[in-house]
């Protein structure tokens, strides 16, 4: 991978645009997106629940963060429906929800399995589409709440070797933009970021490093975003600085156009 030590971002400090919000984040555990969005909802005043398949690893998240964690598999529709109800107890309600569960891999196309091919879909697609589900008939009863999907670039570009997660990305940007339509009218607000690529441990783990250095090329800046600059923009759109947006897709990247 390039080296980016000279490219680092500043840091952006908290500054209360979530006082007083109770914030659930799914797939928090470790070191990627989801768990530094909770961390930069607890900076900016928020009271968090994260949730994780991954119990060890959730519970180290939780206990580094000081938050409660929830386990939860997004591909069961039961552990989601618990997910809510233990985390509208924690937290009192849940005004915001951050669908951050996502799966990836590569496969070409003509050798995809079926399996390959659905627990992408099931856990990328499916799960959001459950956990906002779930998450509707709570704030509906409210009136208000927000909820922040995690697309991709990869749902409007194209890259081998990712059908089955860009057309999983894809379907979550489309989910996002009709539940908006619906939930607009009862007061809950819907929309998404698209990431191009932020590094993480996870990431590293199973992209080579040529792949790593390929898709660091096209970013103008010429360097992966950190979790954290994404997590930035789901606070933003999370907080009342994004009243007026609903059904949109943000992209969170530096690729040029």
């Amino acid at each position: 991978m390039p080296d980016i030590s000279t490219k680092n971002p500043q840091y952006v400090p908290g500054h209360g645009l979530l006082a007083g919000k109770g914030v659930l984040i799914t797939a928090a555990a470790g070191s990627g997106i989801g768990s530094s969005t909770a961390r930069k909802c607890i900076e900016e005043g928020a009271r968090v629940v994260i949730s994780d398949k991954h119990e060890r690893r959730l519970a180290e998240t939780a206990a580094d963060l000081g938050v409660i964690g929830i386990p939860c598999d997004v591909t069961n529709e039961e552990s989601v429906q618990n997910l809510i109800a233990q985390a509208a107890k924690e937290l009192g309600a849940i005004d915001v929800l951050v669908n951050n569960a996502g799966l990836g891999g590569t496969a070409q196309l003509h050798e995809m399995t079926d399996d390959q091919w659905s627990i992408v879909l099931d856990v990328t697609l499916n799960g959001t589409m459950r956990c906002t589900r779930a998450a509707l008939n709570h704030m509906y009863a409210r009136g208000s709440g927000v909820i922040v999907n995690n697309a991709s670039v990869l749902g409007w570009r194209a890259q081998e070797g990712q059908a089955h997660y860009a057309a999983a990305k894809a379907g979550v940007m489309a989910l996002t933009r009709c539940a908006a339509i619906e939930a607009g009218p009862r007061g809950v607000r819907i929309n998404a970021v698209s990431p191009s690529i932020a590094m993480h441990a996870n990431l590293a783990k199973v992209t080579s490093d040529e792949l790593l250095a390929e898709l660091t090329q096209r970013e103008a800046f010429g360097r992966f975003a950190e979790p954290w600059e994404i997590a930035n923009v789901i606070v933003f759109l999370a907080s009342d600085y994004s009243s007026y947006m609903t059904g949109e897709v943000l992209s969170v990247s530096s690729q040029r156009a």
